[in-house]
């Protein structure tokens, strides 16, 4: 019997989409600004996922060099057909809407074709698309109708609904004028569709409510892959919203059939914390959820928390960068170098501030997590940092005879520091429950940051109120990055270490 965890997978991992192909099952998510971009994880028995690789290891399959925050790579669609794997993406604010394809999962995958309107005067208009083909090899692709072009008022958006085209992928064009199809029960933003044919009946399922407590997944049904269709009886099939659930914000979903014949939903969700559950602090991850098939229609059971035991990753740079390192609006090959066992990175006038800091990190993976890193400062000044973006991040730093703990919230400083004897210096960034004397309705976390001199014992600089880098403050799509940066000469870490855990 096949054990569900939840989350499925840790961290930042929204958006998720899957595909079964044999006994294998593959999992892409959004990365926004991040790259590499949308990573591609590999699971044989829906429990144990390996991260294999991504669709956007090269310099310009994916315009997100001058994206404004939040934009880029969002909510990608991986499907399986004739031999090859397709993915379609909106890159937000960059290319547009894209096509990507490759023999195998792992990469690697093609630059990205762009999907052109009827008249080929620019990319069809819309976000998170889908690819489906009939069983004649018509090529569906099916969209939020959100409007980013233009003029645009975030609190007043254009929205046509779901919509769908044909489209030629030989030439990467529609085929006709995109048309309106069943947008749901009436809930803001509907997003997310995924197209279906299951038992000689077409599903369409949808997100609506938005991407925060009000999210949902919702269901139409039609004899044809372009409808008419009609909604199932107990829409939302899946909702947190106004429940005590640990997993909030459920939606954003893809139907699988997994192990043992059992049908399966991906979702994503957070898990908050904070007496009124306001705060969470990992930003939306990917979760999974039975289905039961009912009188035609899937049933989705609610979302079950069911963690995954601690991690501890100790890294010593003596090969090659991972897949799981990310940097900020460039490849982590232009931020940091692997060097004589050490990993360097050469400032070029940038700062945490900045939309392209010299920052490289990966994932905080855990709600309780600890980083230690071992920085040689002899060279220049960097430090140990957490991030949502550019406006939202706390750091520890070293460099010419002094560490500083800052914390920077949307033009919030605050700053604490201490001097620093010697050159080689443990940095500490932890992320912890809040401590006594905190009142009932508390925040997400705390964050500890401190040092540790070579041959001393270990200094606390600051305690930091977690919240304020949760996505609900920051407002943000993503999630926290730990991560390594320079802001002067050159730094060299030596090593990384990080424990989590979820209570």
């Amino acid at each position: 019997m096949t054990t569900l965890h939840n989350p499925l997978v840790n961290g930042f991992h929204p958006d998720p989409s899957v595909v079964r192909v044999g006994d294998q099952w593959y999992l892409a998510t959004s990365t926004f600004e991040y790259l590499p971009g949308i990573p591609i994880h590999r699971s044989r028995d829906f429990e144990t996922w390996e991260l294999i690789g991504h669709v956007a290891t090269r310099p310009g399959q994916l315009g997100v060099d001058g994206v404004p925050t939040g934009g880029g790579a969002w909510a990608p669609t991986i499907r399986h057909h004739d031999g090859l794997f397709h993915l379609v993406v909106t890159d937000a604010m960059g290319r547009g809407m894209l096509h990507f394809t490759a023999a195998d999962a792992a990469g690697p995958w093609s630059d990205g074709d762009l999907l052109l309107t009827q008249d080929g005067s620019g990319t069809i208009e819309g976000i998170d698309p889908d690819i489906a083909w009939d069983a004649g090899g018509t090529c569906y692709v099916t969209f939020s109708g959100l409007q980013l072009t233009g003029a645009l008022n975030p609190n007043a958006p254009a929205h046509l609904g779901i919509q769908q085209v044909r489209v030629d992928l030989d030439a990467h064009r529609a085929v006709e004028e995109p048309r309106s199809l069943w947008s749901g029960t009436g809930l803001m933003f509907p997003e997310a569709p995924h197209l279906y044919e299951i038992d000689g009946a077409w599903y369409l399922l949808i997100a609506e409510g938005g991407t925060e407590r009000g999210h949902s997944i919702s269901v139409a049904r039609g004899p044809a892959a372009d409808g008419p269709f009609e909604g199932a009886p107990a829409n939302p099939l899946v909702s947190a919203r106004s429940t005590p659930r640990p997993i909030q914000n459920t939606g954003h979903g893809d139907l699988v059939l997994g192990p043992d014949g059992q049908w399966l939903c991906v979702l994503l969700g957070v898990r908050p914390r904070g007496g009124t559950r306001a705060f969470s602090a990992l930003g939306r991850e990917t979760f999974v959820t039975p289905v039961a098939w009912r009188g035609g229609w899937p049933a989705i059971a609610p979302v079950e928390l069911n963690p995954r035991p601690g991690t501890r990753v100790e890294i010593g740079f003596d090969a090659p960068l991972d897949e799981e390192w990310i940097a900020v609006r460039r490849l982590p090959a232009q931020v940091a170098a692997v060097q004589s066992g050490r990993l360097v990175l050469t400032a070029d006038g940038s700062t945490l501030a900045d939309v392209r800091p010299v920052f490289v990190g990966r994932r905080q993976e855990h709600l309780t997590s600890h980083t230690t890193v071992r920085l040689d400062v002899s060279a220049g000044t960097g430090g140990l940092a957490v991030r949502y973006d550019e406006r939202f991040h706390l750091s520890v730093q070293a460099g010419d005879g002094v560490v500083t703990a800052h914390a920077s919230f949307m033009g919030l400083d605050q700053q604490w520091s201490a001097p620093l004897e010697g050159d080689v210096v443990d940095l500490h960034l932890d992320s912890v429950r809040p401590g006594p004397g905190w009142r009932m309705v508390a925040t997400s976390d705390e964050f500890v940051l401190g040092f540790t001199p070579a041959g001393g014992a270990r200094v606390d600089l600051a305690r930091v109120d977690g919240r304020f880098l949760s996505s609900e403050v920051a407002e943000s799509f993503t999630g926290r990055v730990l991560g390594v940066y320079a802001v002067a000469g050159s730094v060299a870490v030596e090593s990384w270490i990080t424990e989590g855990e979820d209570e």
